[in-house]
């Protein structure tokens, strides 16, 4: 995704031009998109059938990772390229499995922090923030994570198919994961090249051309490599199945412990 500063002027909406929080929101079947980002989301279906359905799968990966955290006694979540709210965000979805938990929404795209802001925060444990996740530093220094994200206690990075779209990820998980206290951990979903590498290479070039953003899919060890000094608990790094045409997995994912 591109990335704007945390704390800097909001980019201004240019919506003649495809956003990926849009382009996945009509991935999902989501309604807030326009124009432009059907017809790259069209494009790529056309030559990646799949991507739909990997979508789908990242998001129920998602879940149940959140799910599993959760279960685990982890608290506090920061869901770092956040996107637009769906019918069922990270919040609602720890809550299902224990109380008090906390949760900071990111991302760069102000469409995305005014949606966040209008639908998901309801009461004092929610926040959006528009920044940079570039920046590490800036986020773990917010105002919105300060008041929310206890330093002291394990918390969950989400980074829920956004990594693939940003240079250097292995800085970012690192930069973040120096902030954090032991037993956090690390979500990530992310796509591949490896089971489908003509597919995927031409979907990611039509991303890269509407879009002018890097799309860089990852093998499975160079996903692994992301978790850093998250262990991965098992089955490790995986191919998320999509349901739908074509069999042929696009995404992995895997979730990690410090």
């Amino acid at each position: 995704m591109p990335m704007v500063r945390a704390r800097a002027p909001e980019t201004p909406l240019a919506l003649h031009r495809p956003g990926p929080a849009r382009v996945h929101d009509y991935l999902l079947g989501g309604k807030d998109n326009y124009a432009s980002d059907r017809d790259l989301a069209q494009r790529i279906l056309r030559v990646l059938p799949q991507a739909a359905g990997a979508a789908r799968a990242a998001r129920a990966f998602l879940a149940d990772s959140v799910a599993l955290l959760a279960g685990r006694g982890v608290r506090q979540f920061v869901d770092l390229g956040c996107g637009l709210p769906k019918a069922d965000n990270v919040h609602q979805m720890a809550a299902r499995r224990t109380g008090g938990t906390r949760v900071v929404y990111v991302d760069h795209d102000p469409l995305v922090i005014a949606h966040a802001r209008a639908l998901l925060i309801d009461g004092g444990n929610l926040a959006a923030l528009p920044a940079d996740i570039r920046d590490p530093g800036a986020i773990m220094d917010s105002p919105e994570v300060r008041r929310l994200i206890d330093p002291a206690e394990p918390v969950a990075l989400v980074f829920s198919s956004v990594l693939h779209f940003v240079p250097g990820a292995e800085d970012i998980v690192a930069g973040l994961a120096a902030a954090t206290a032991p037993g956090s951990a690390l979500v990530v979903s992310h796509a591949t090249a490896d089971f489908a590498p003509g597919a995927v290479g031409e979907a990611a070039r039509l991303y890269r051309e509407a879009t002018s953003l890097p799309v860089r899919p990852r093998g499975g060890a160079e996903v692994a490599r992301l978790l850093g000094p998250f262990r991965p608990l098992p089955p490790g790094v995986t191919p998320l199945a999509a349901d739908g045409p074509a069999s042929e997995p696009v995404m992995y994912g895997a979730v990690g412990i410090r």
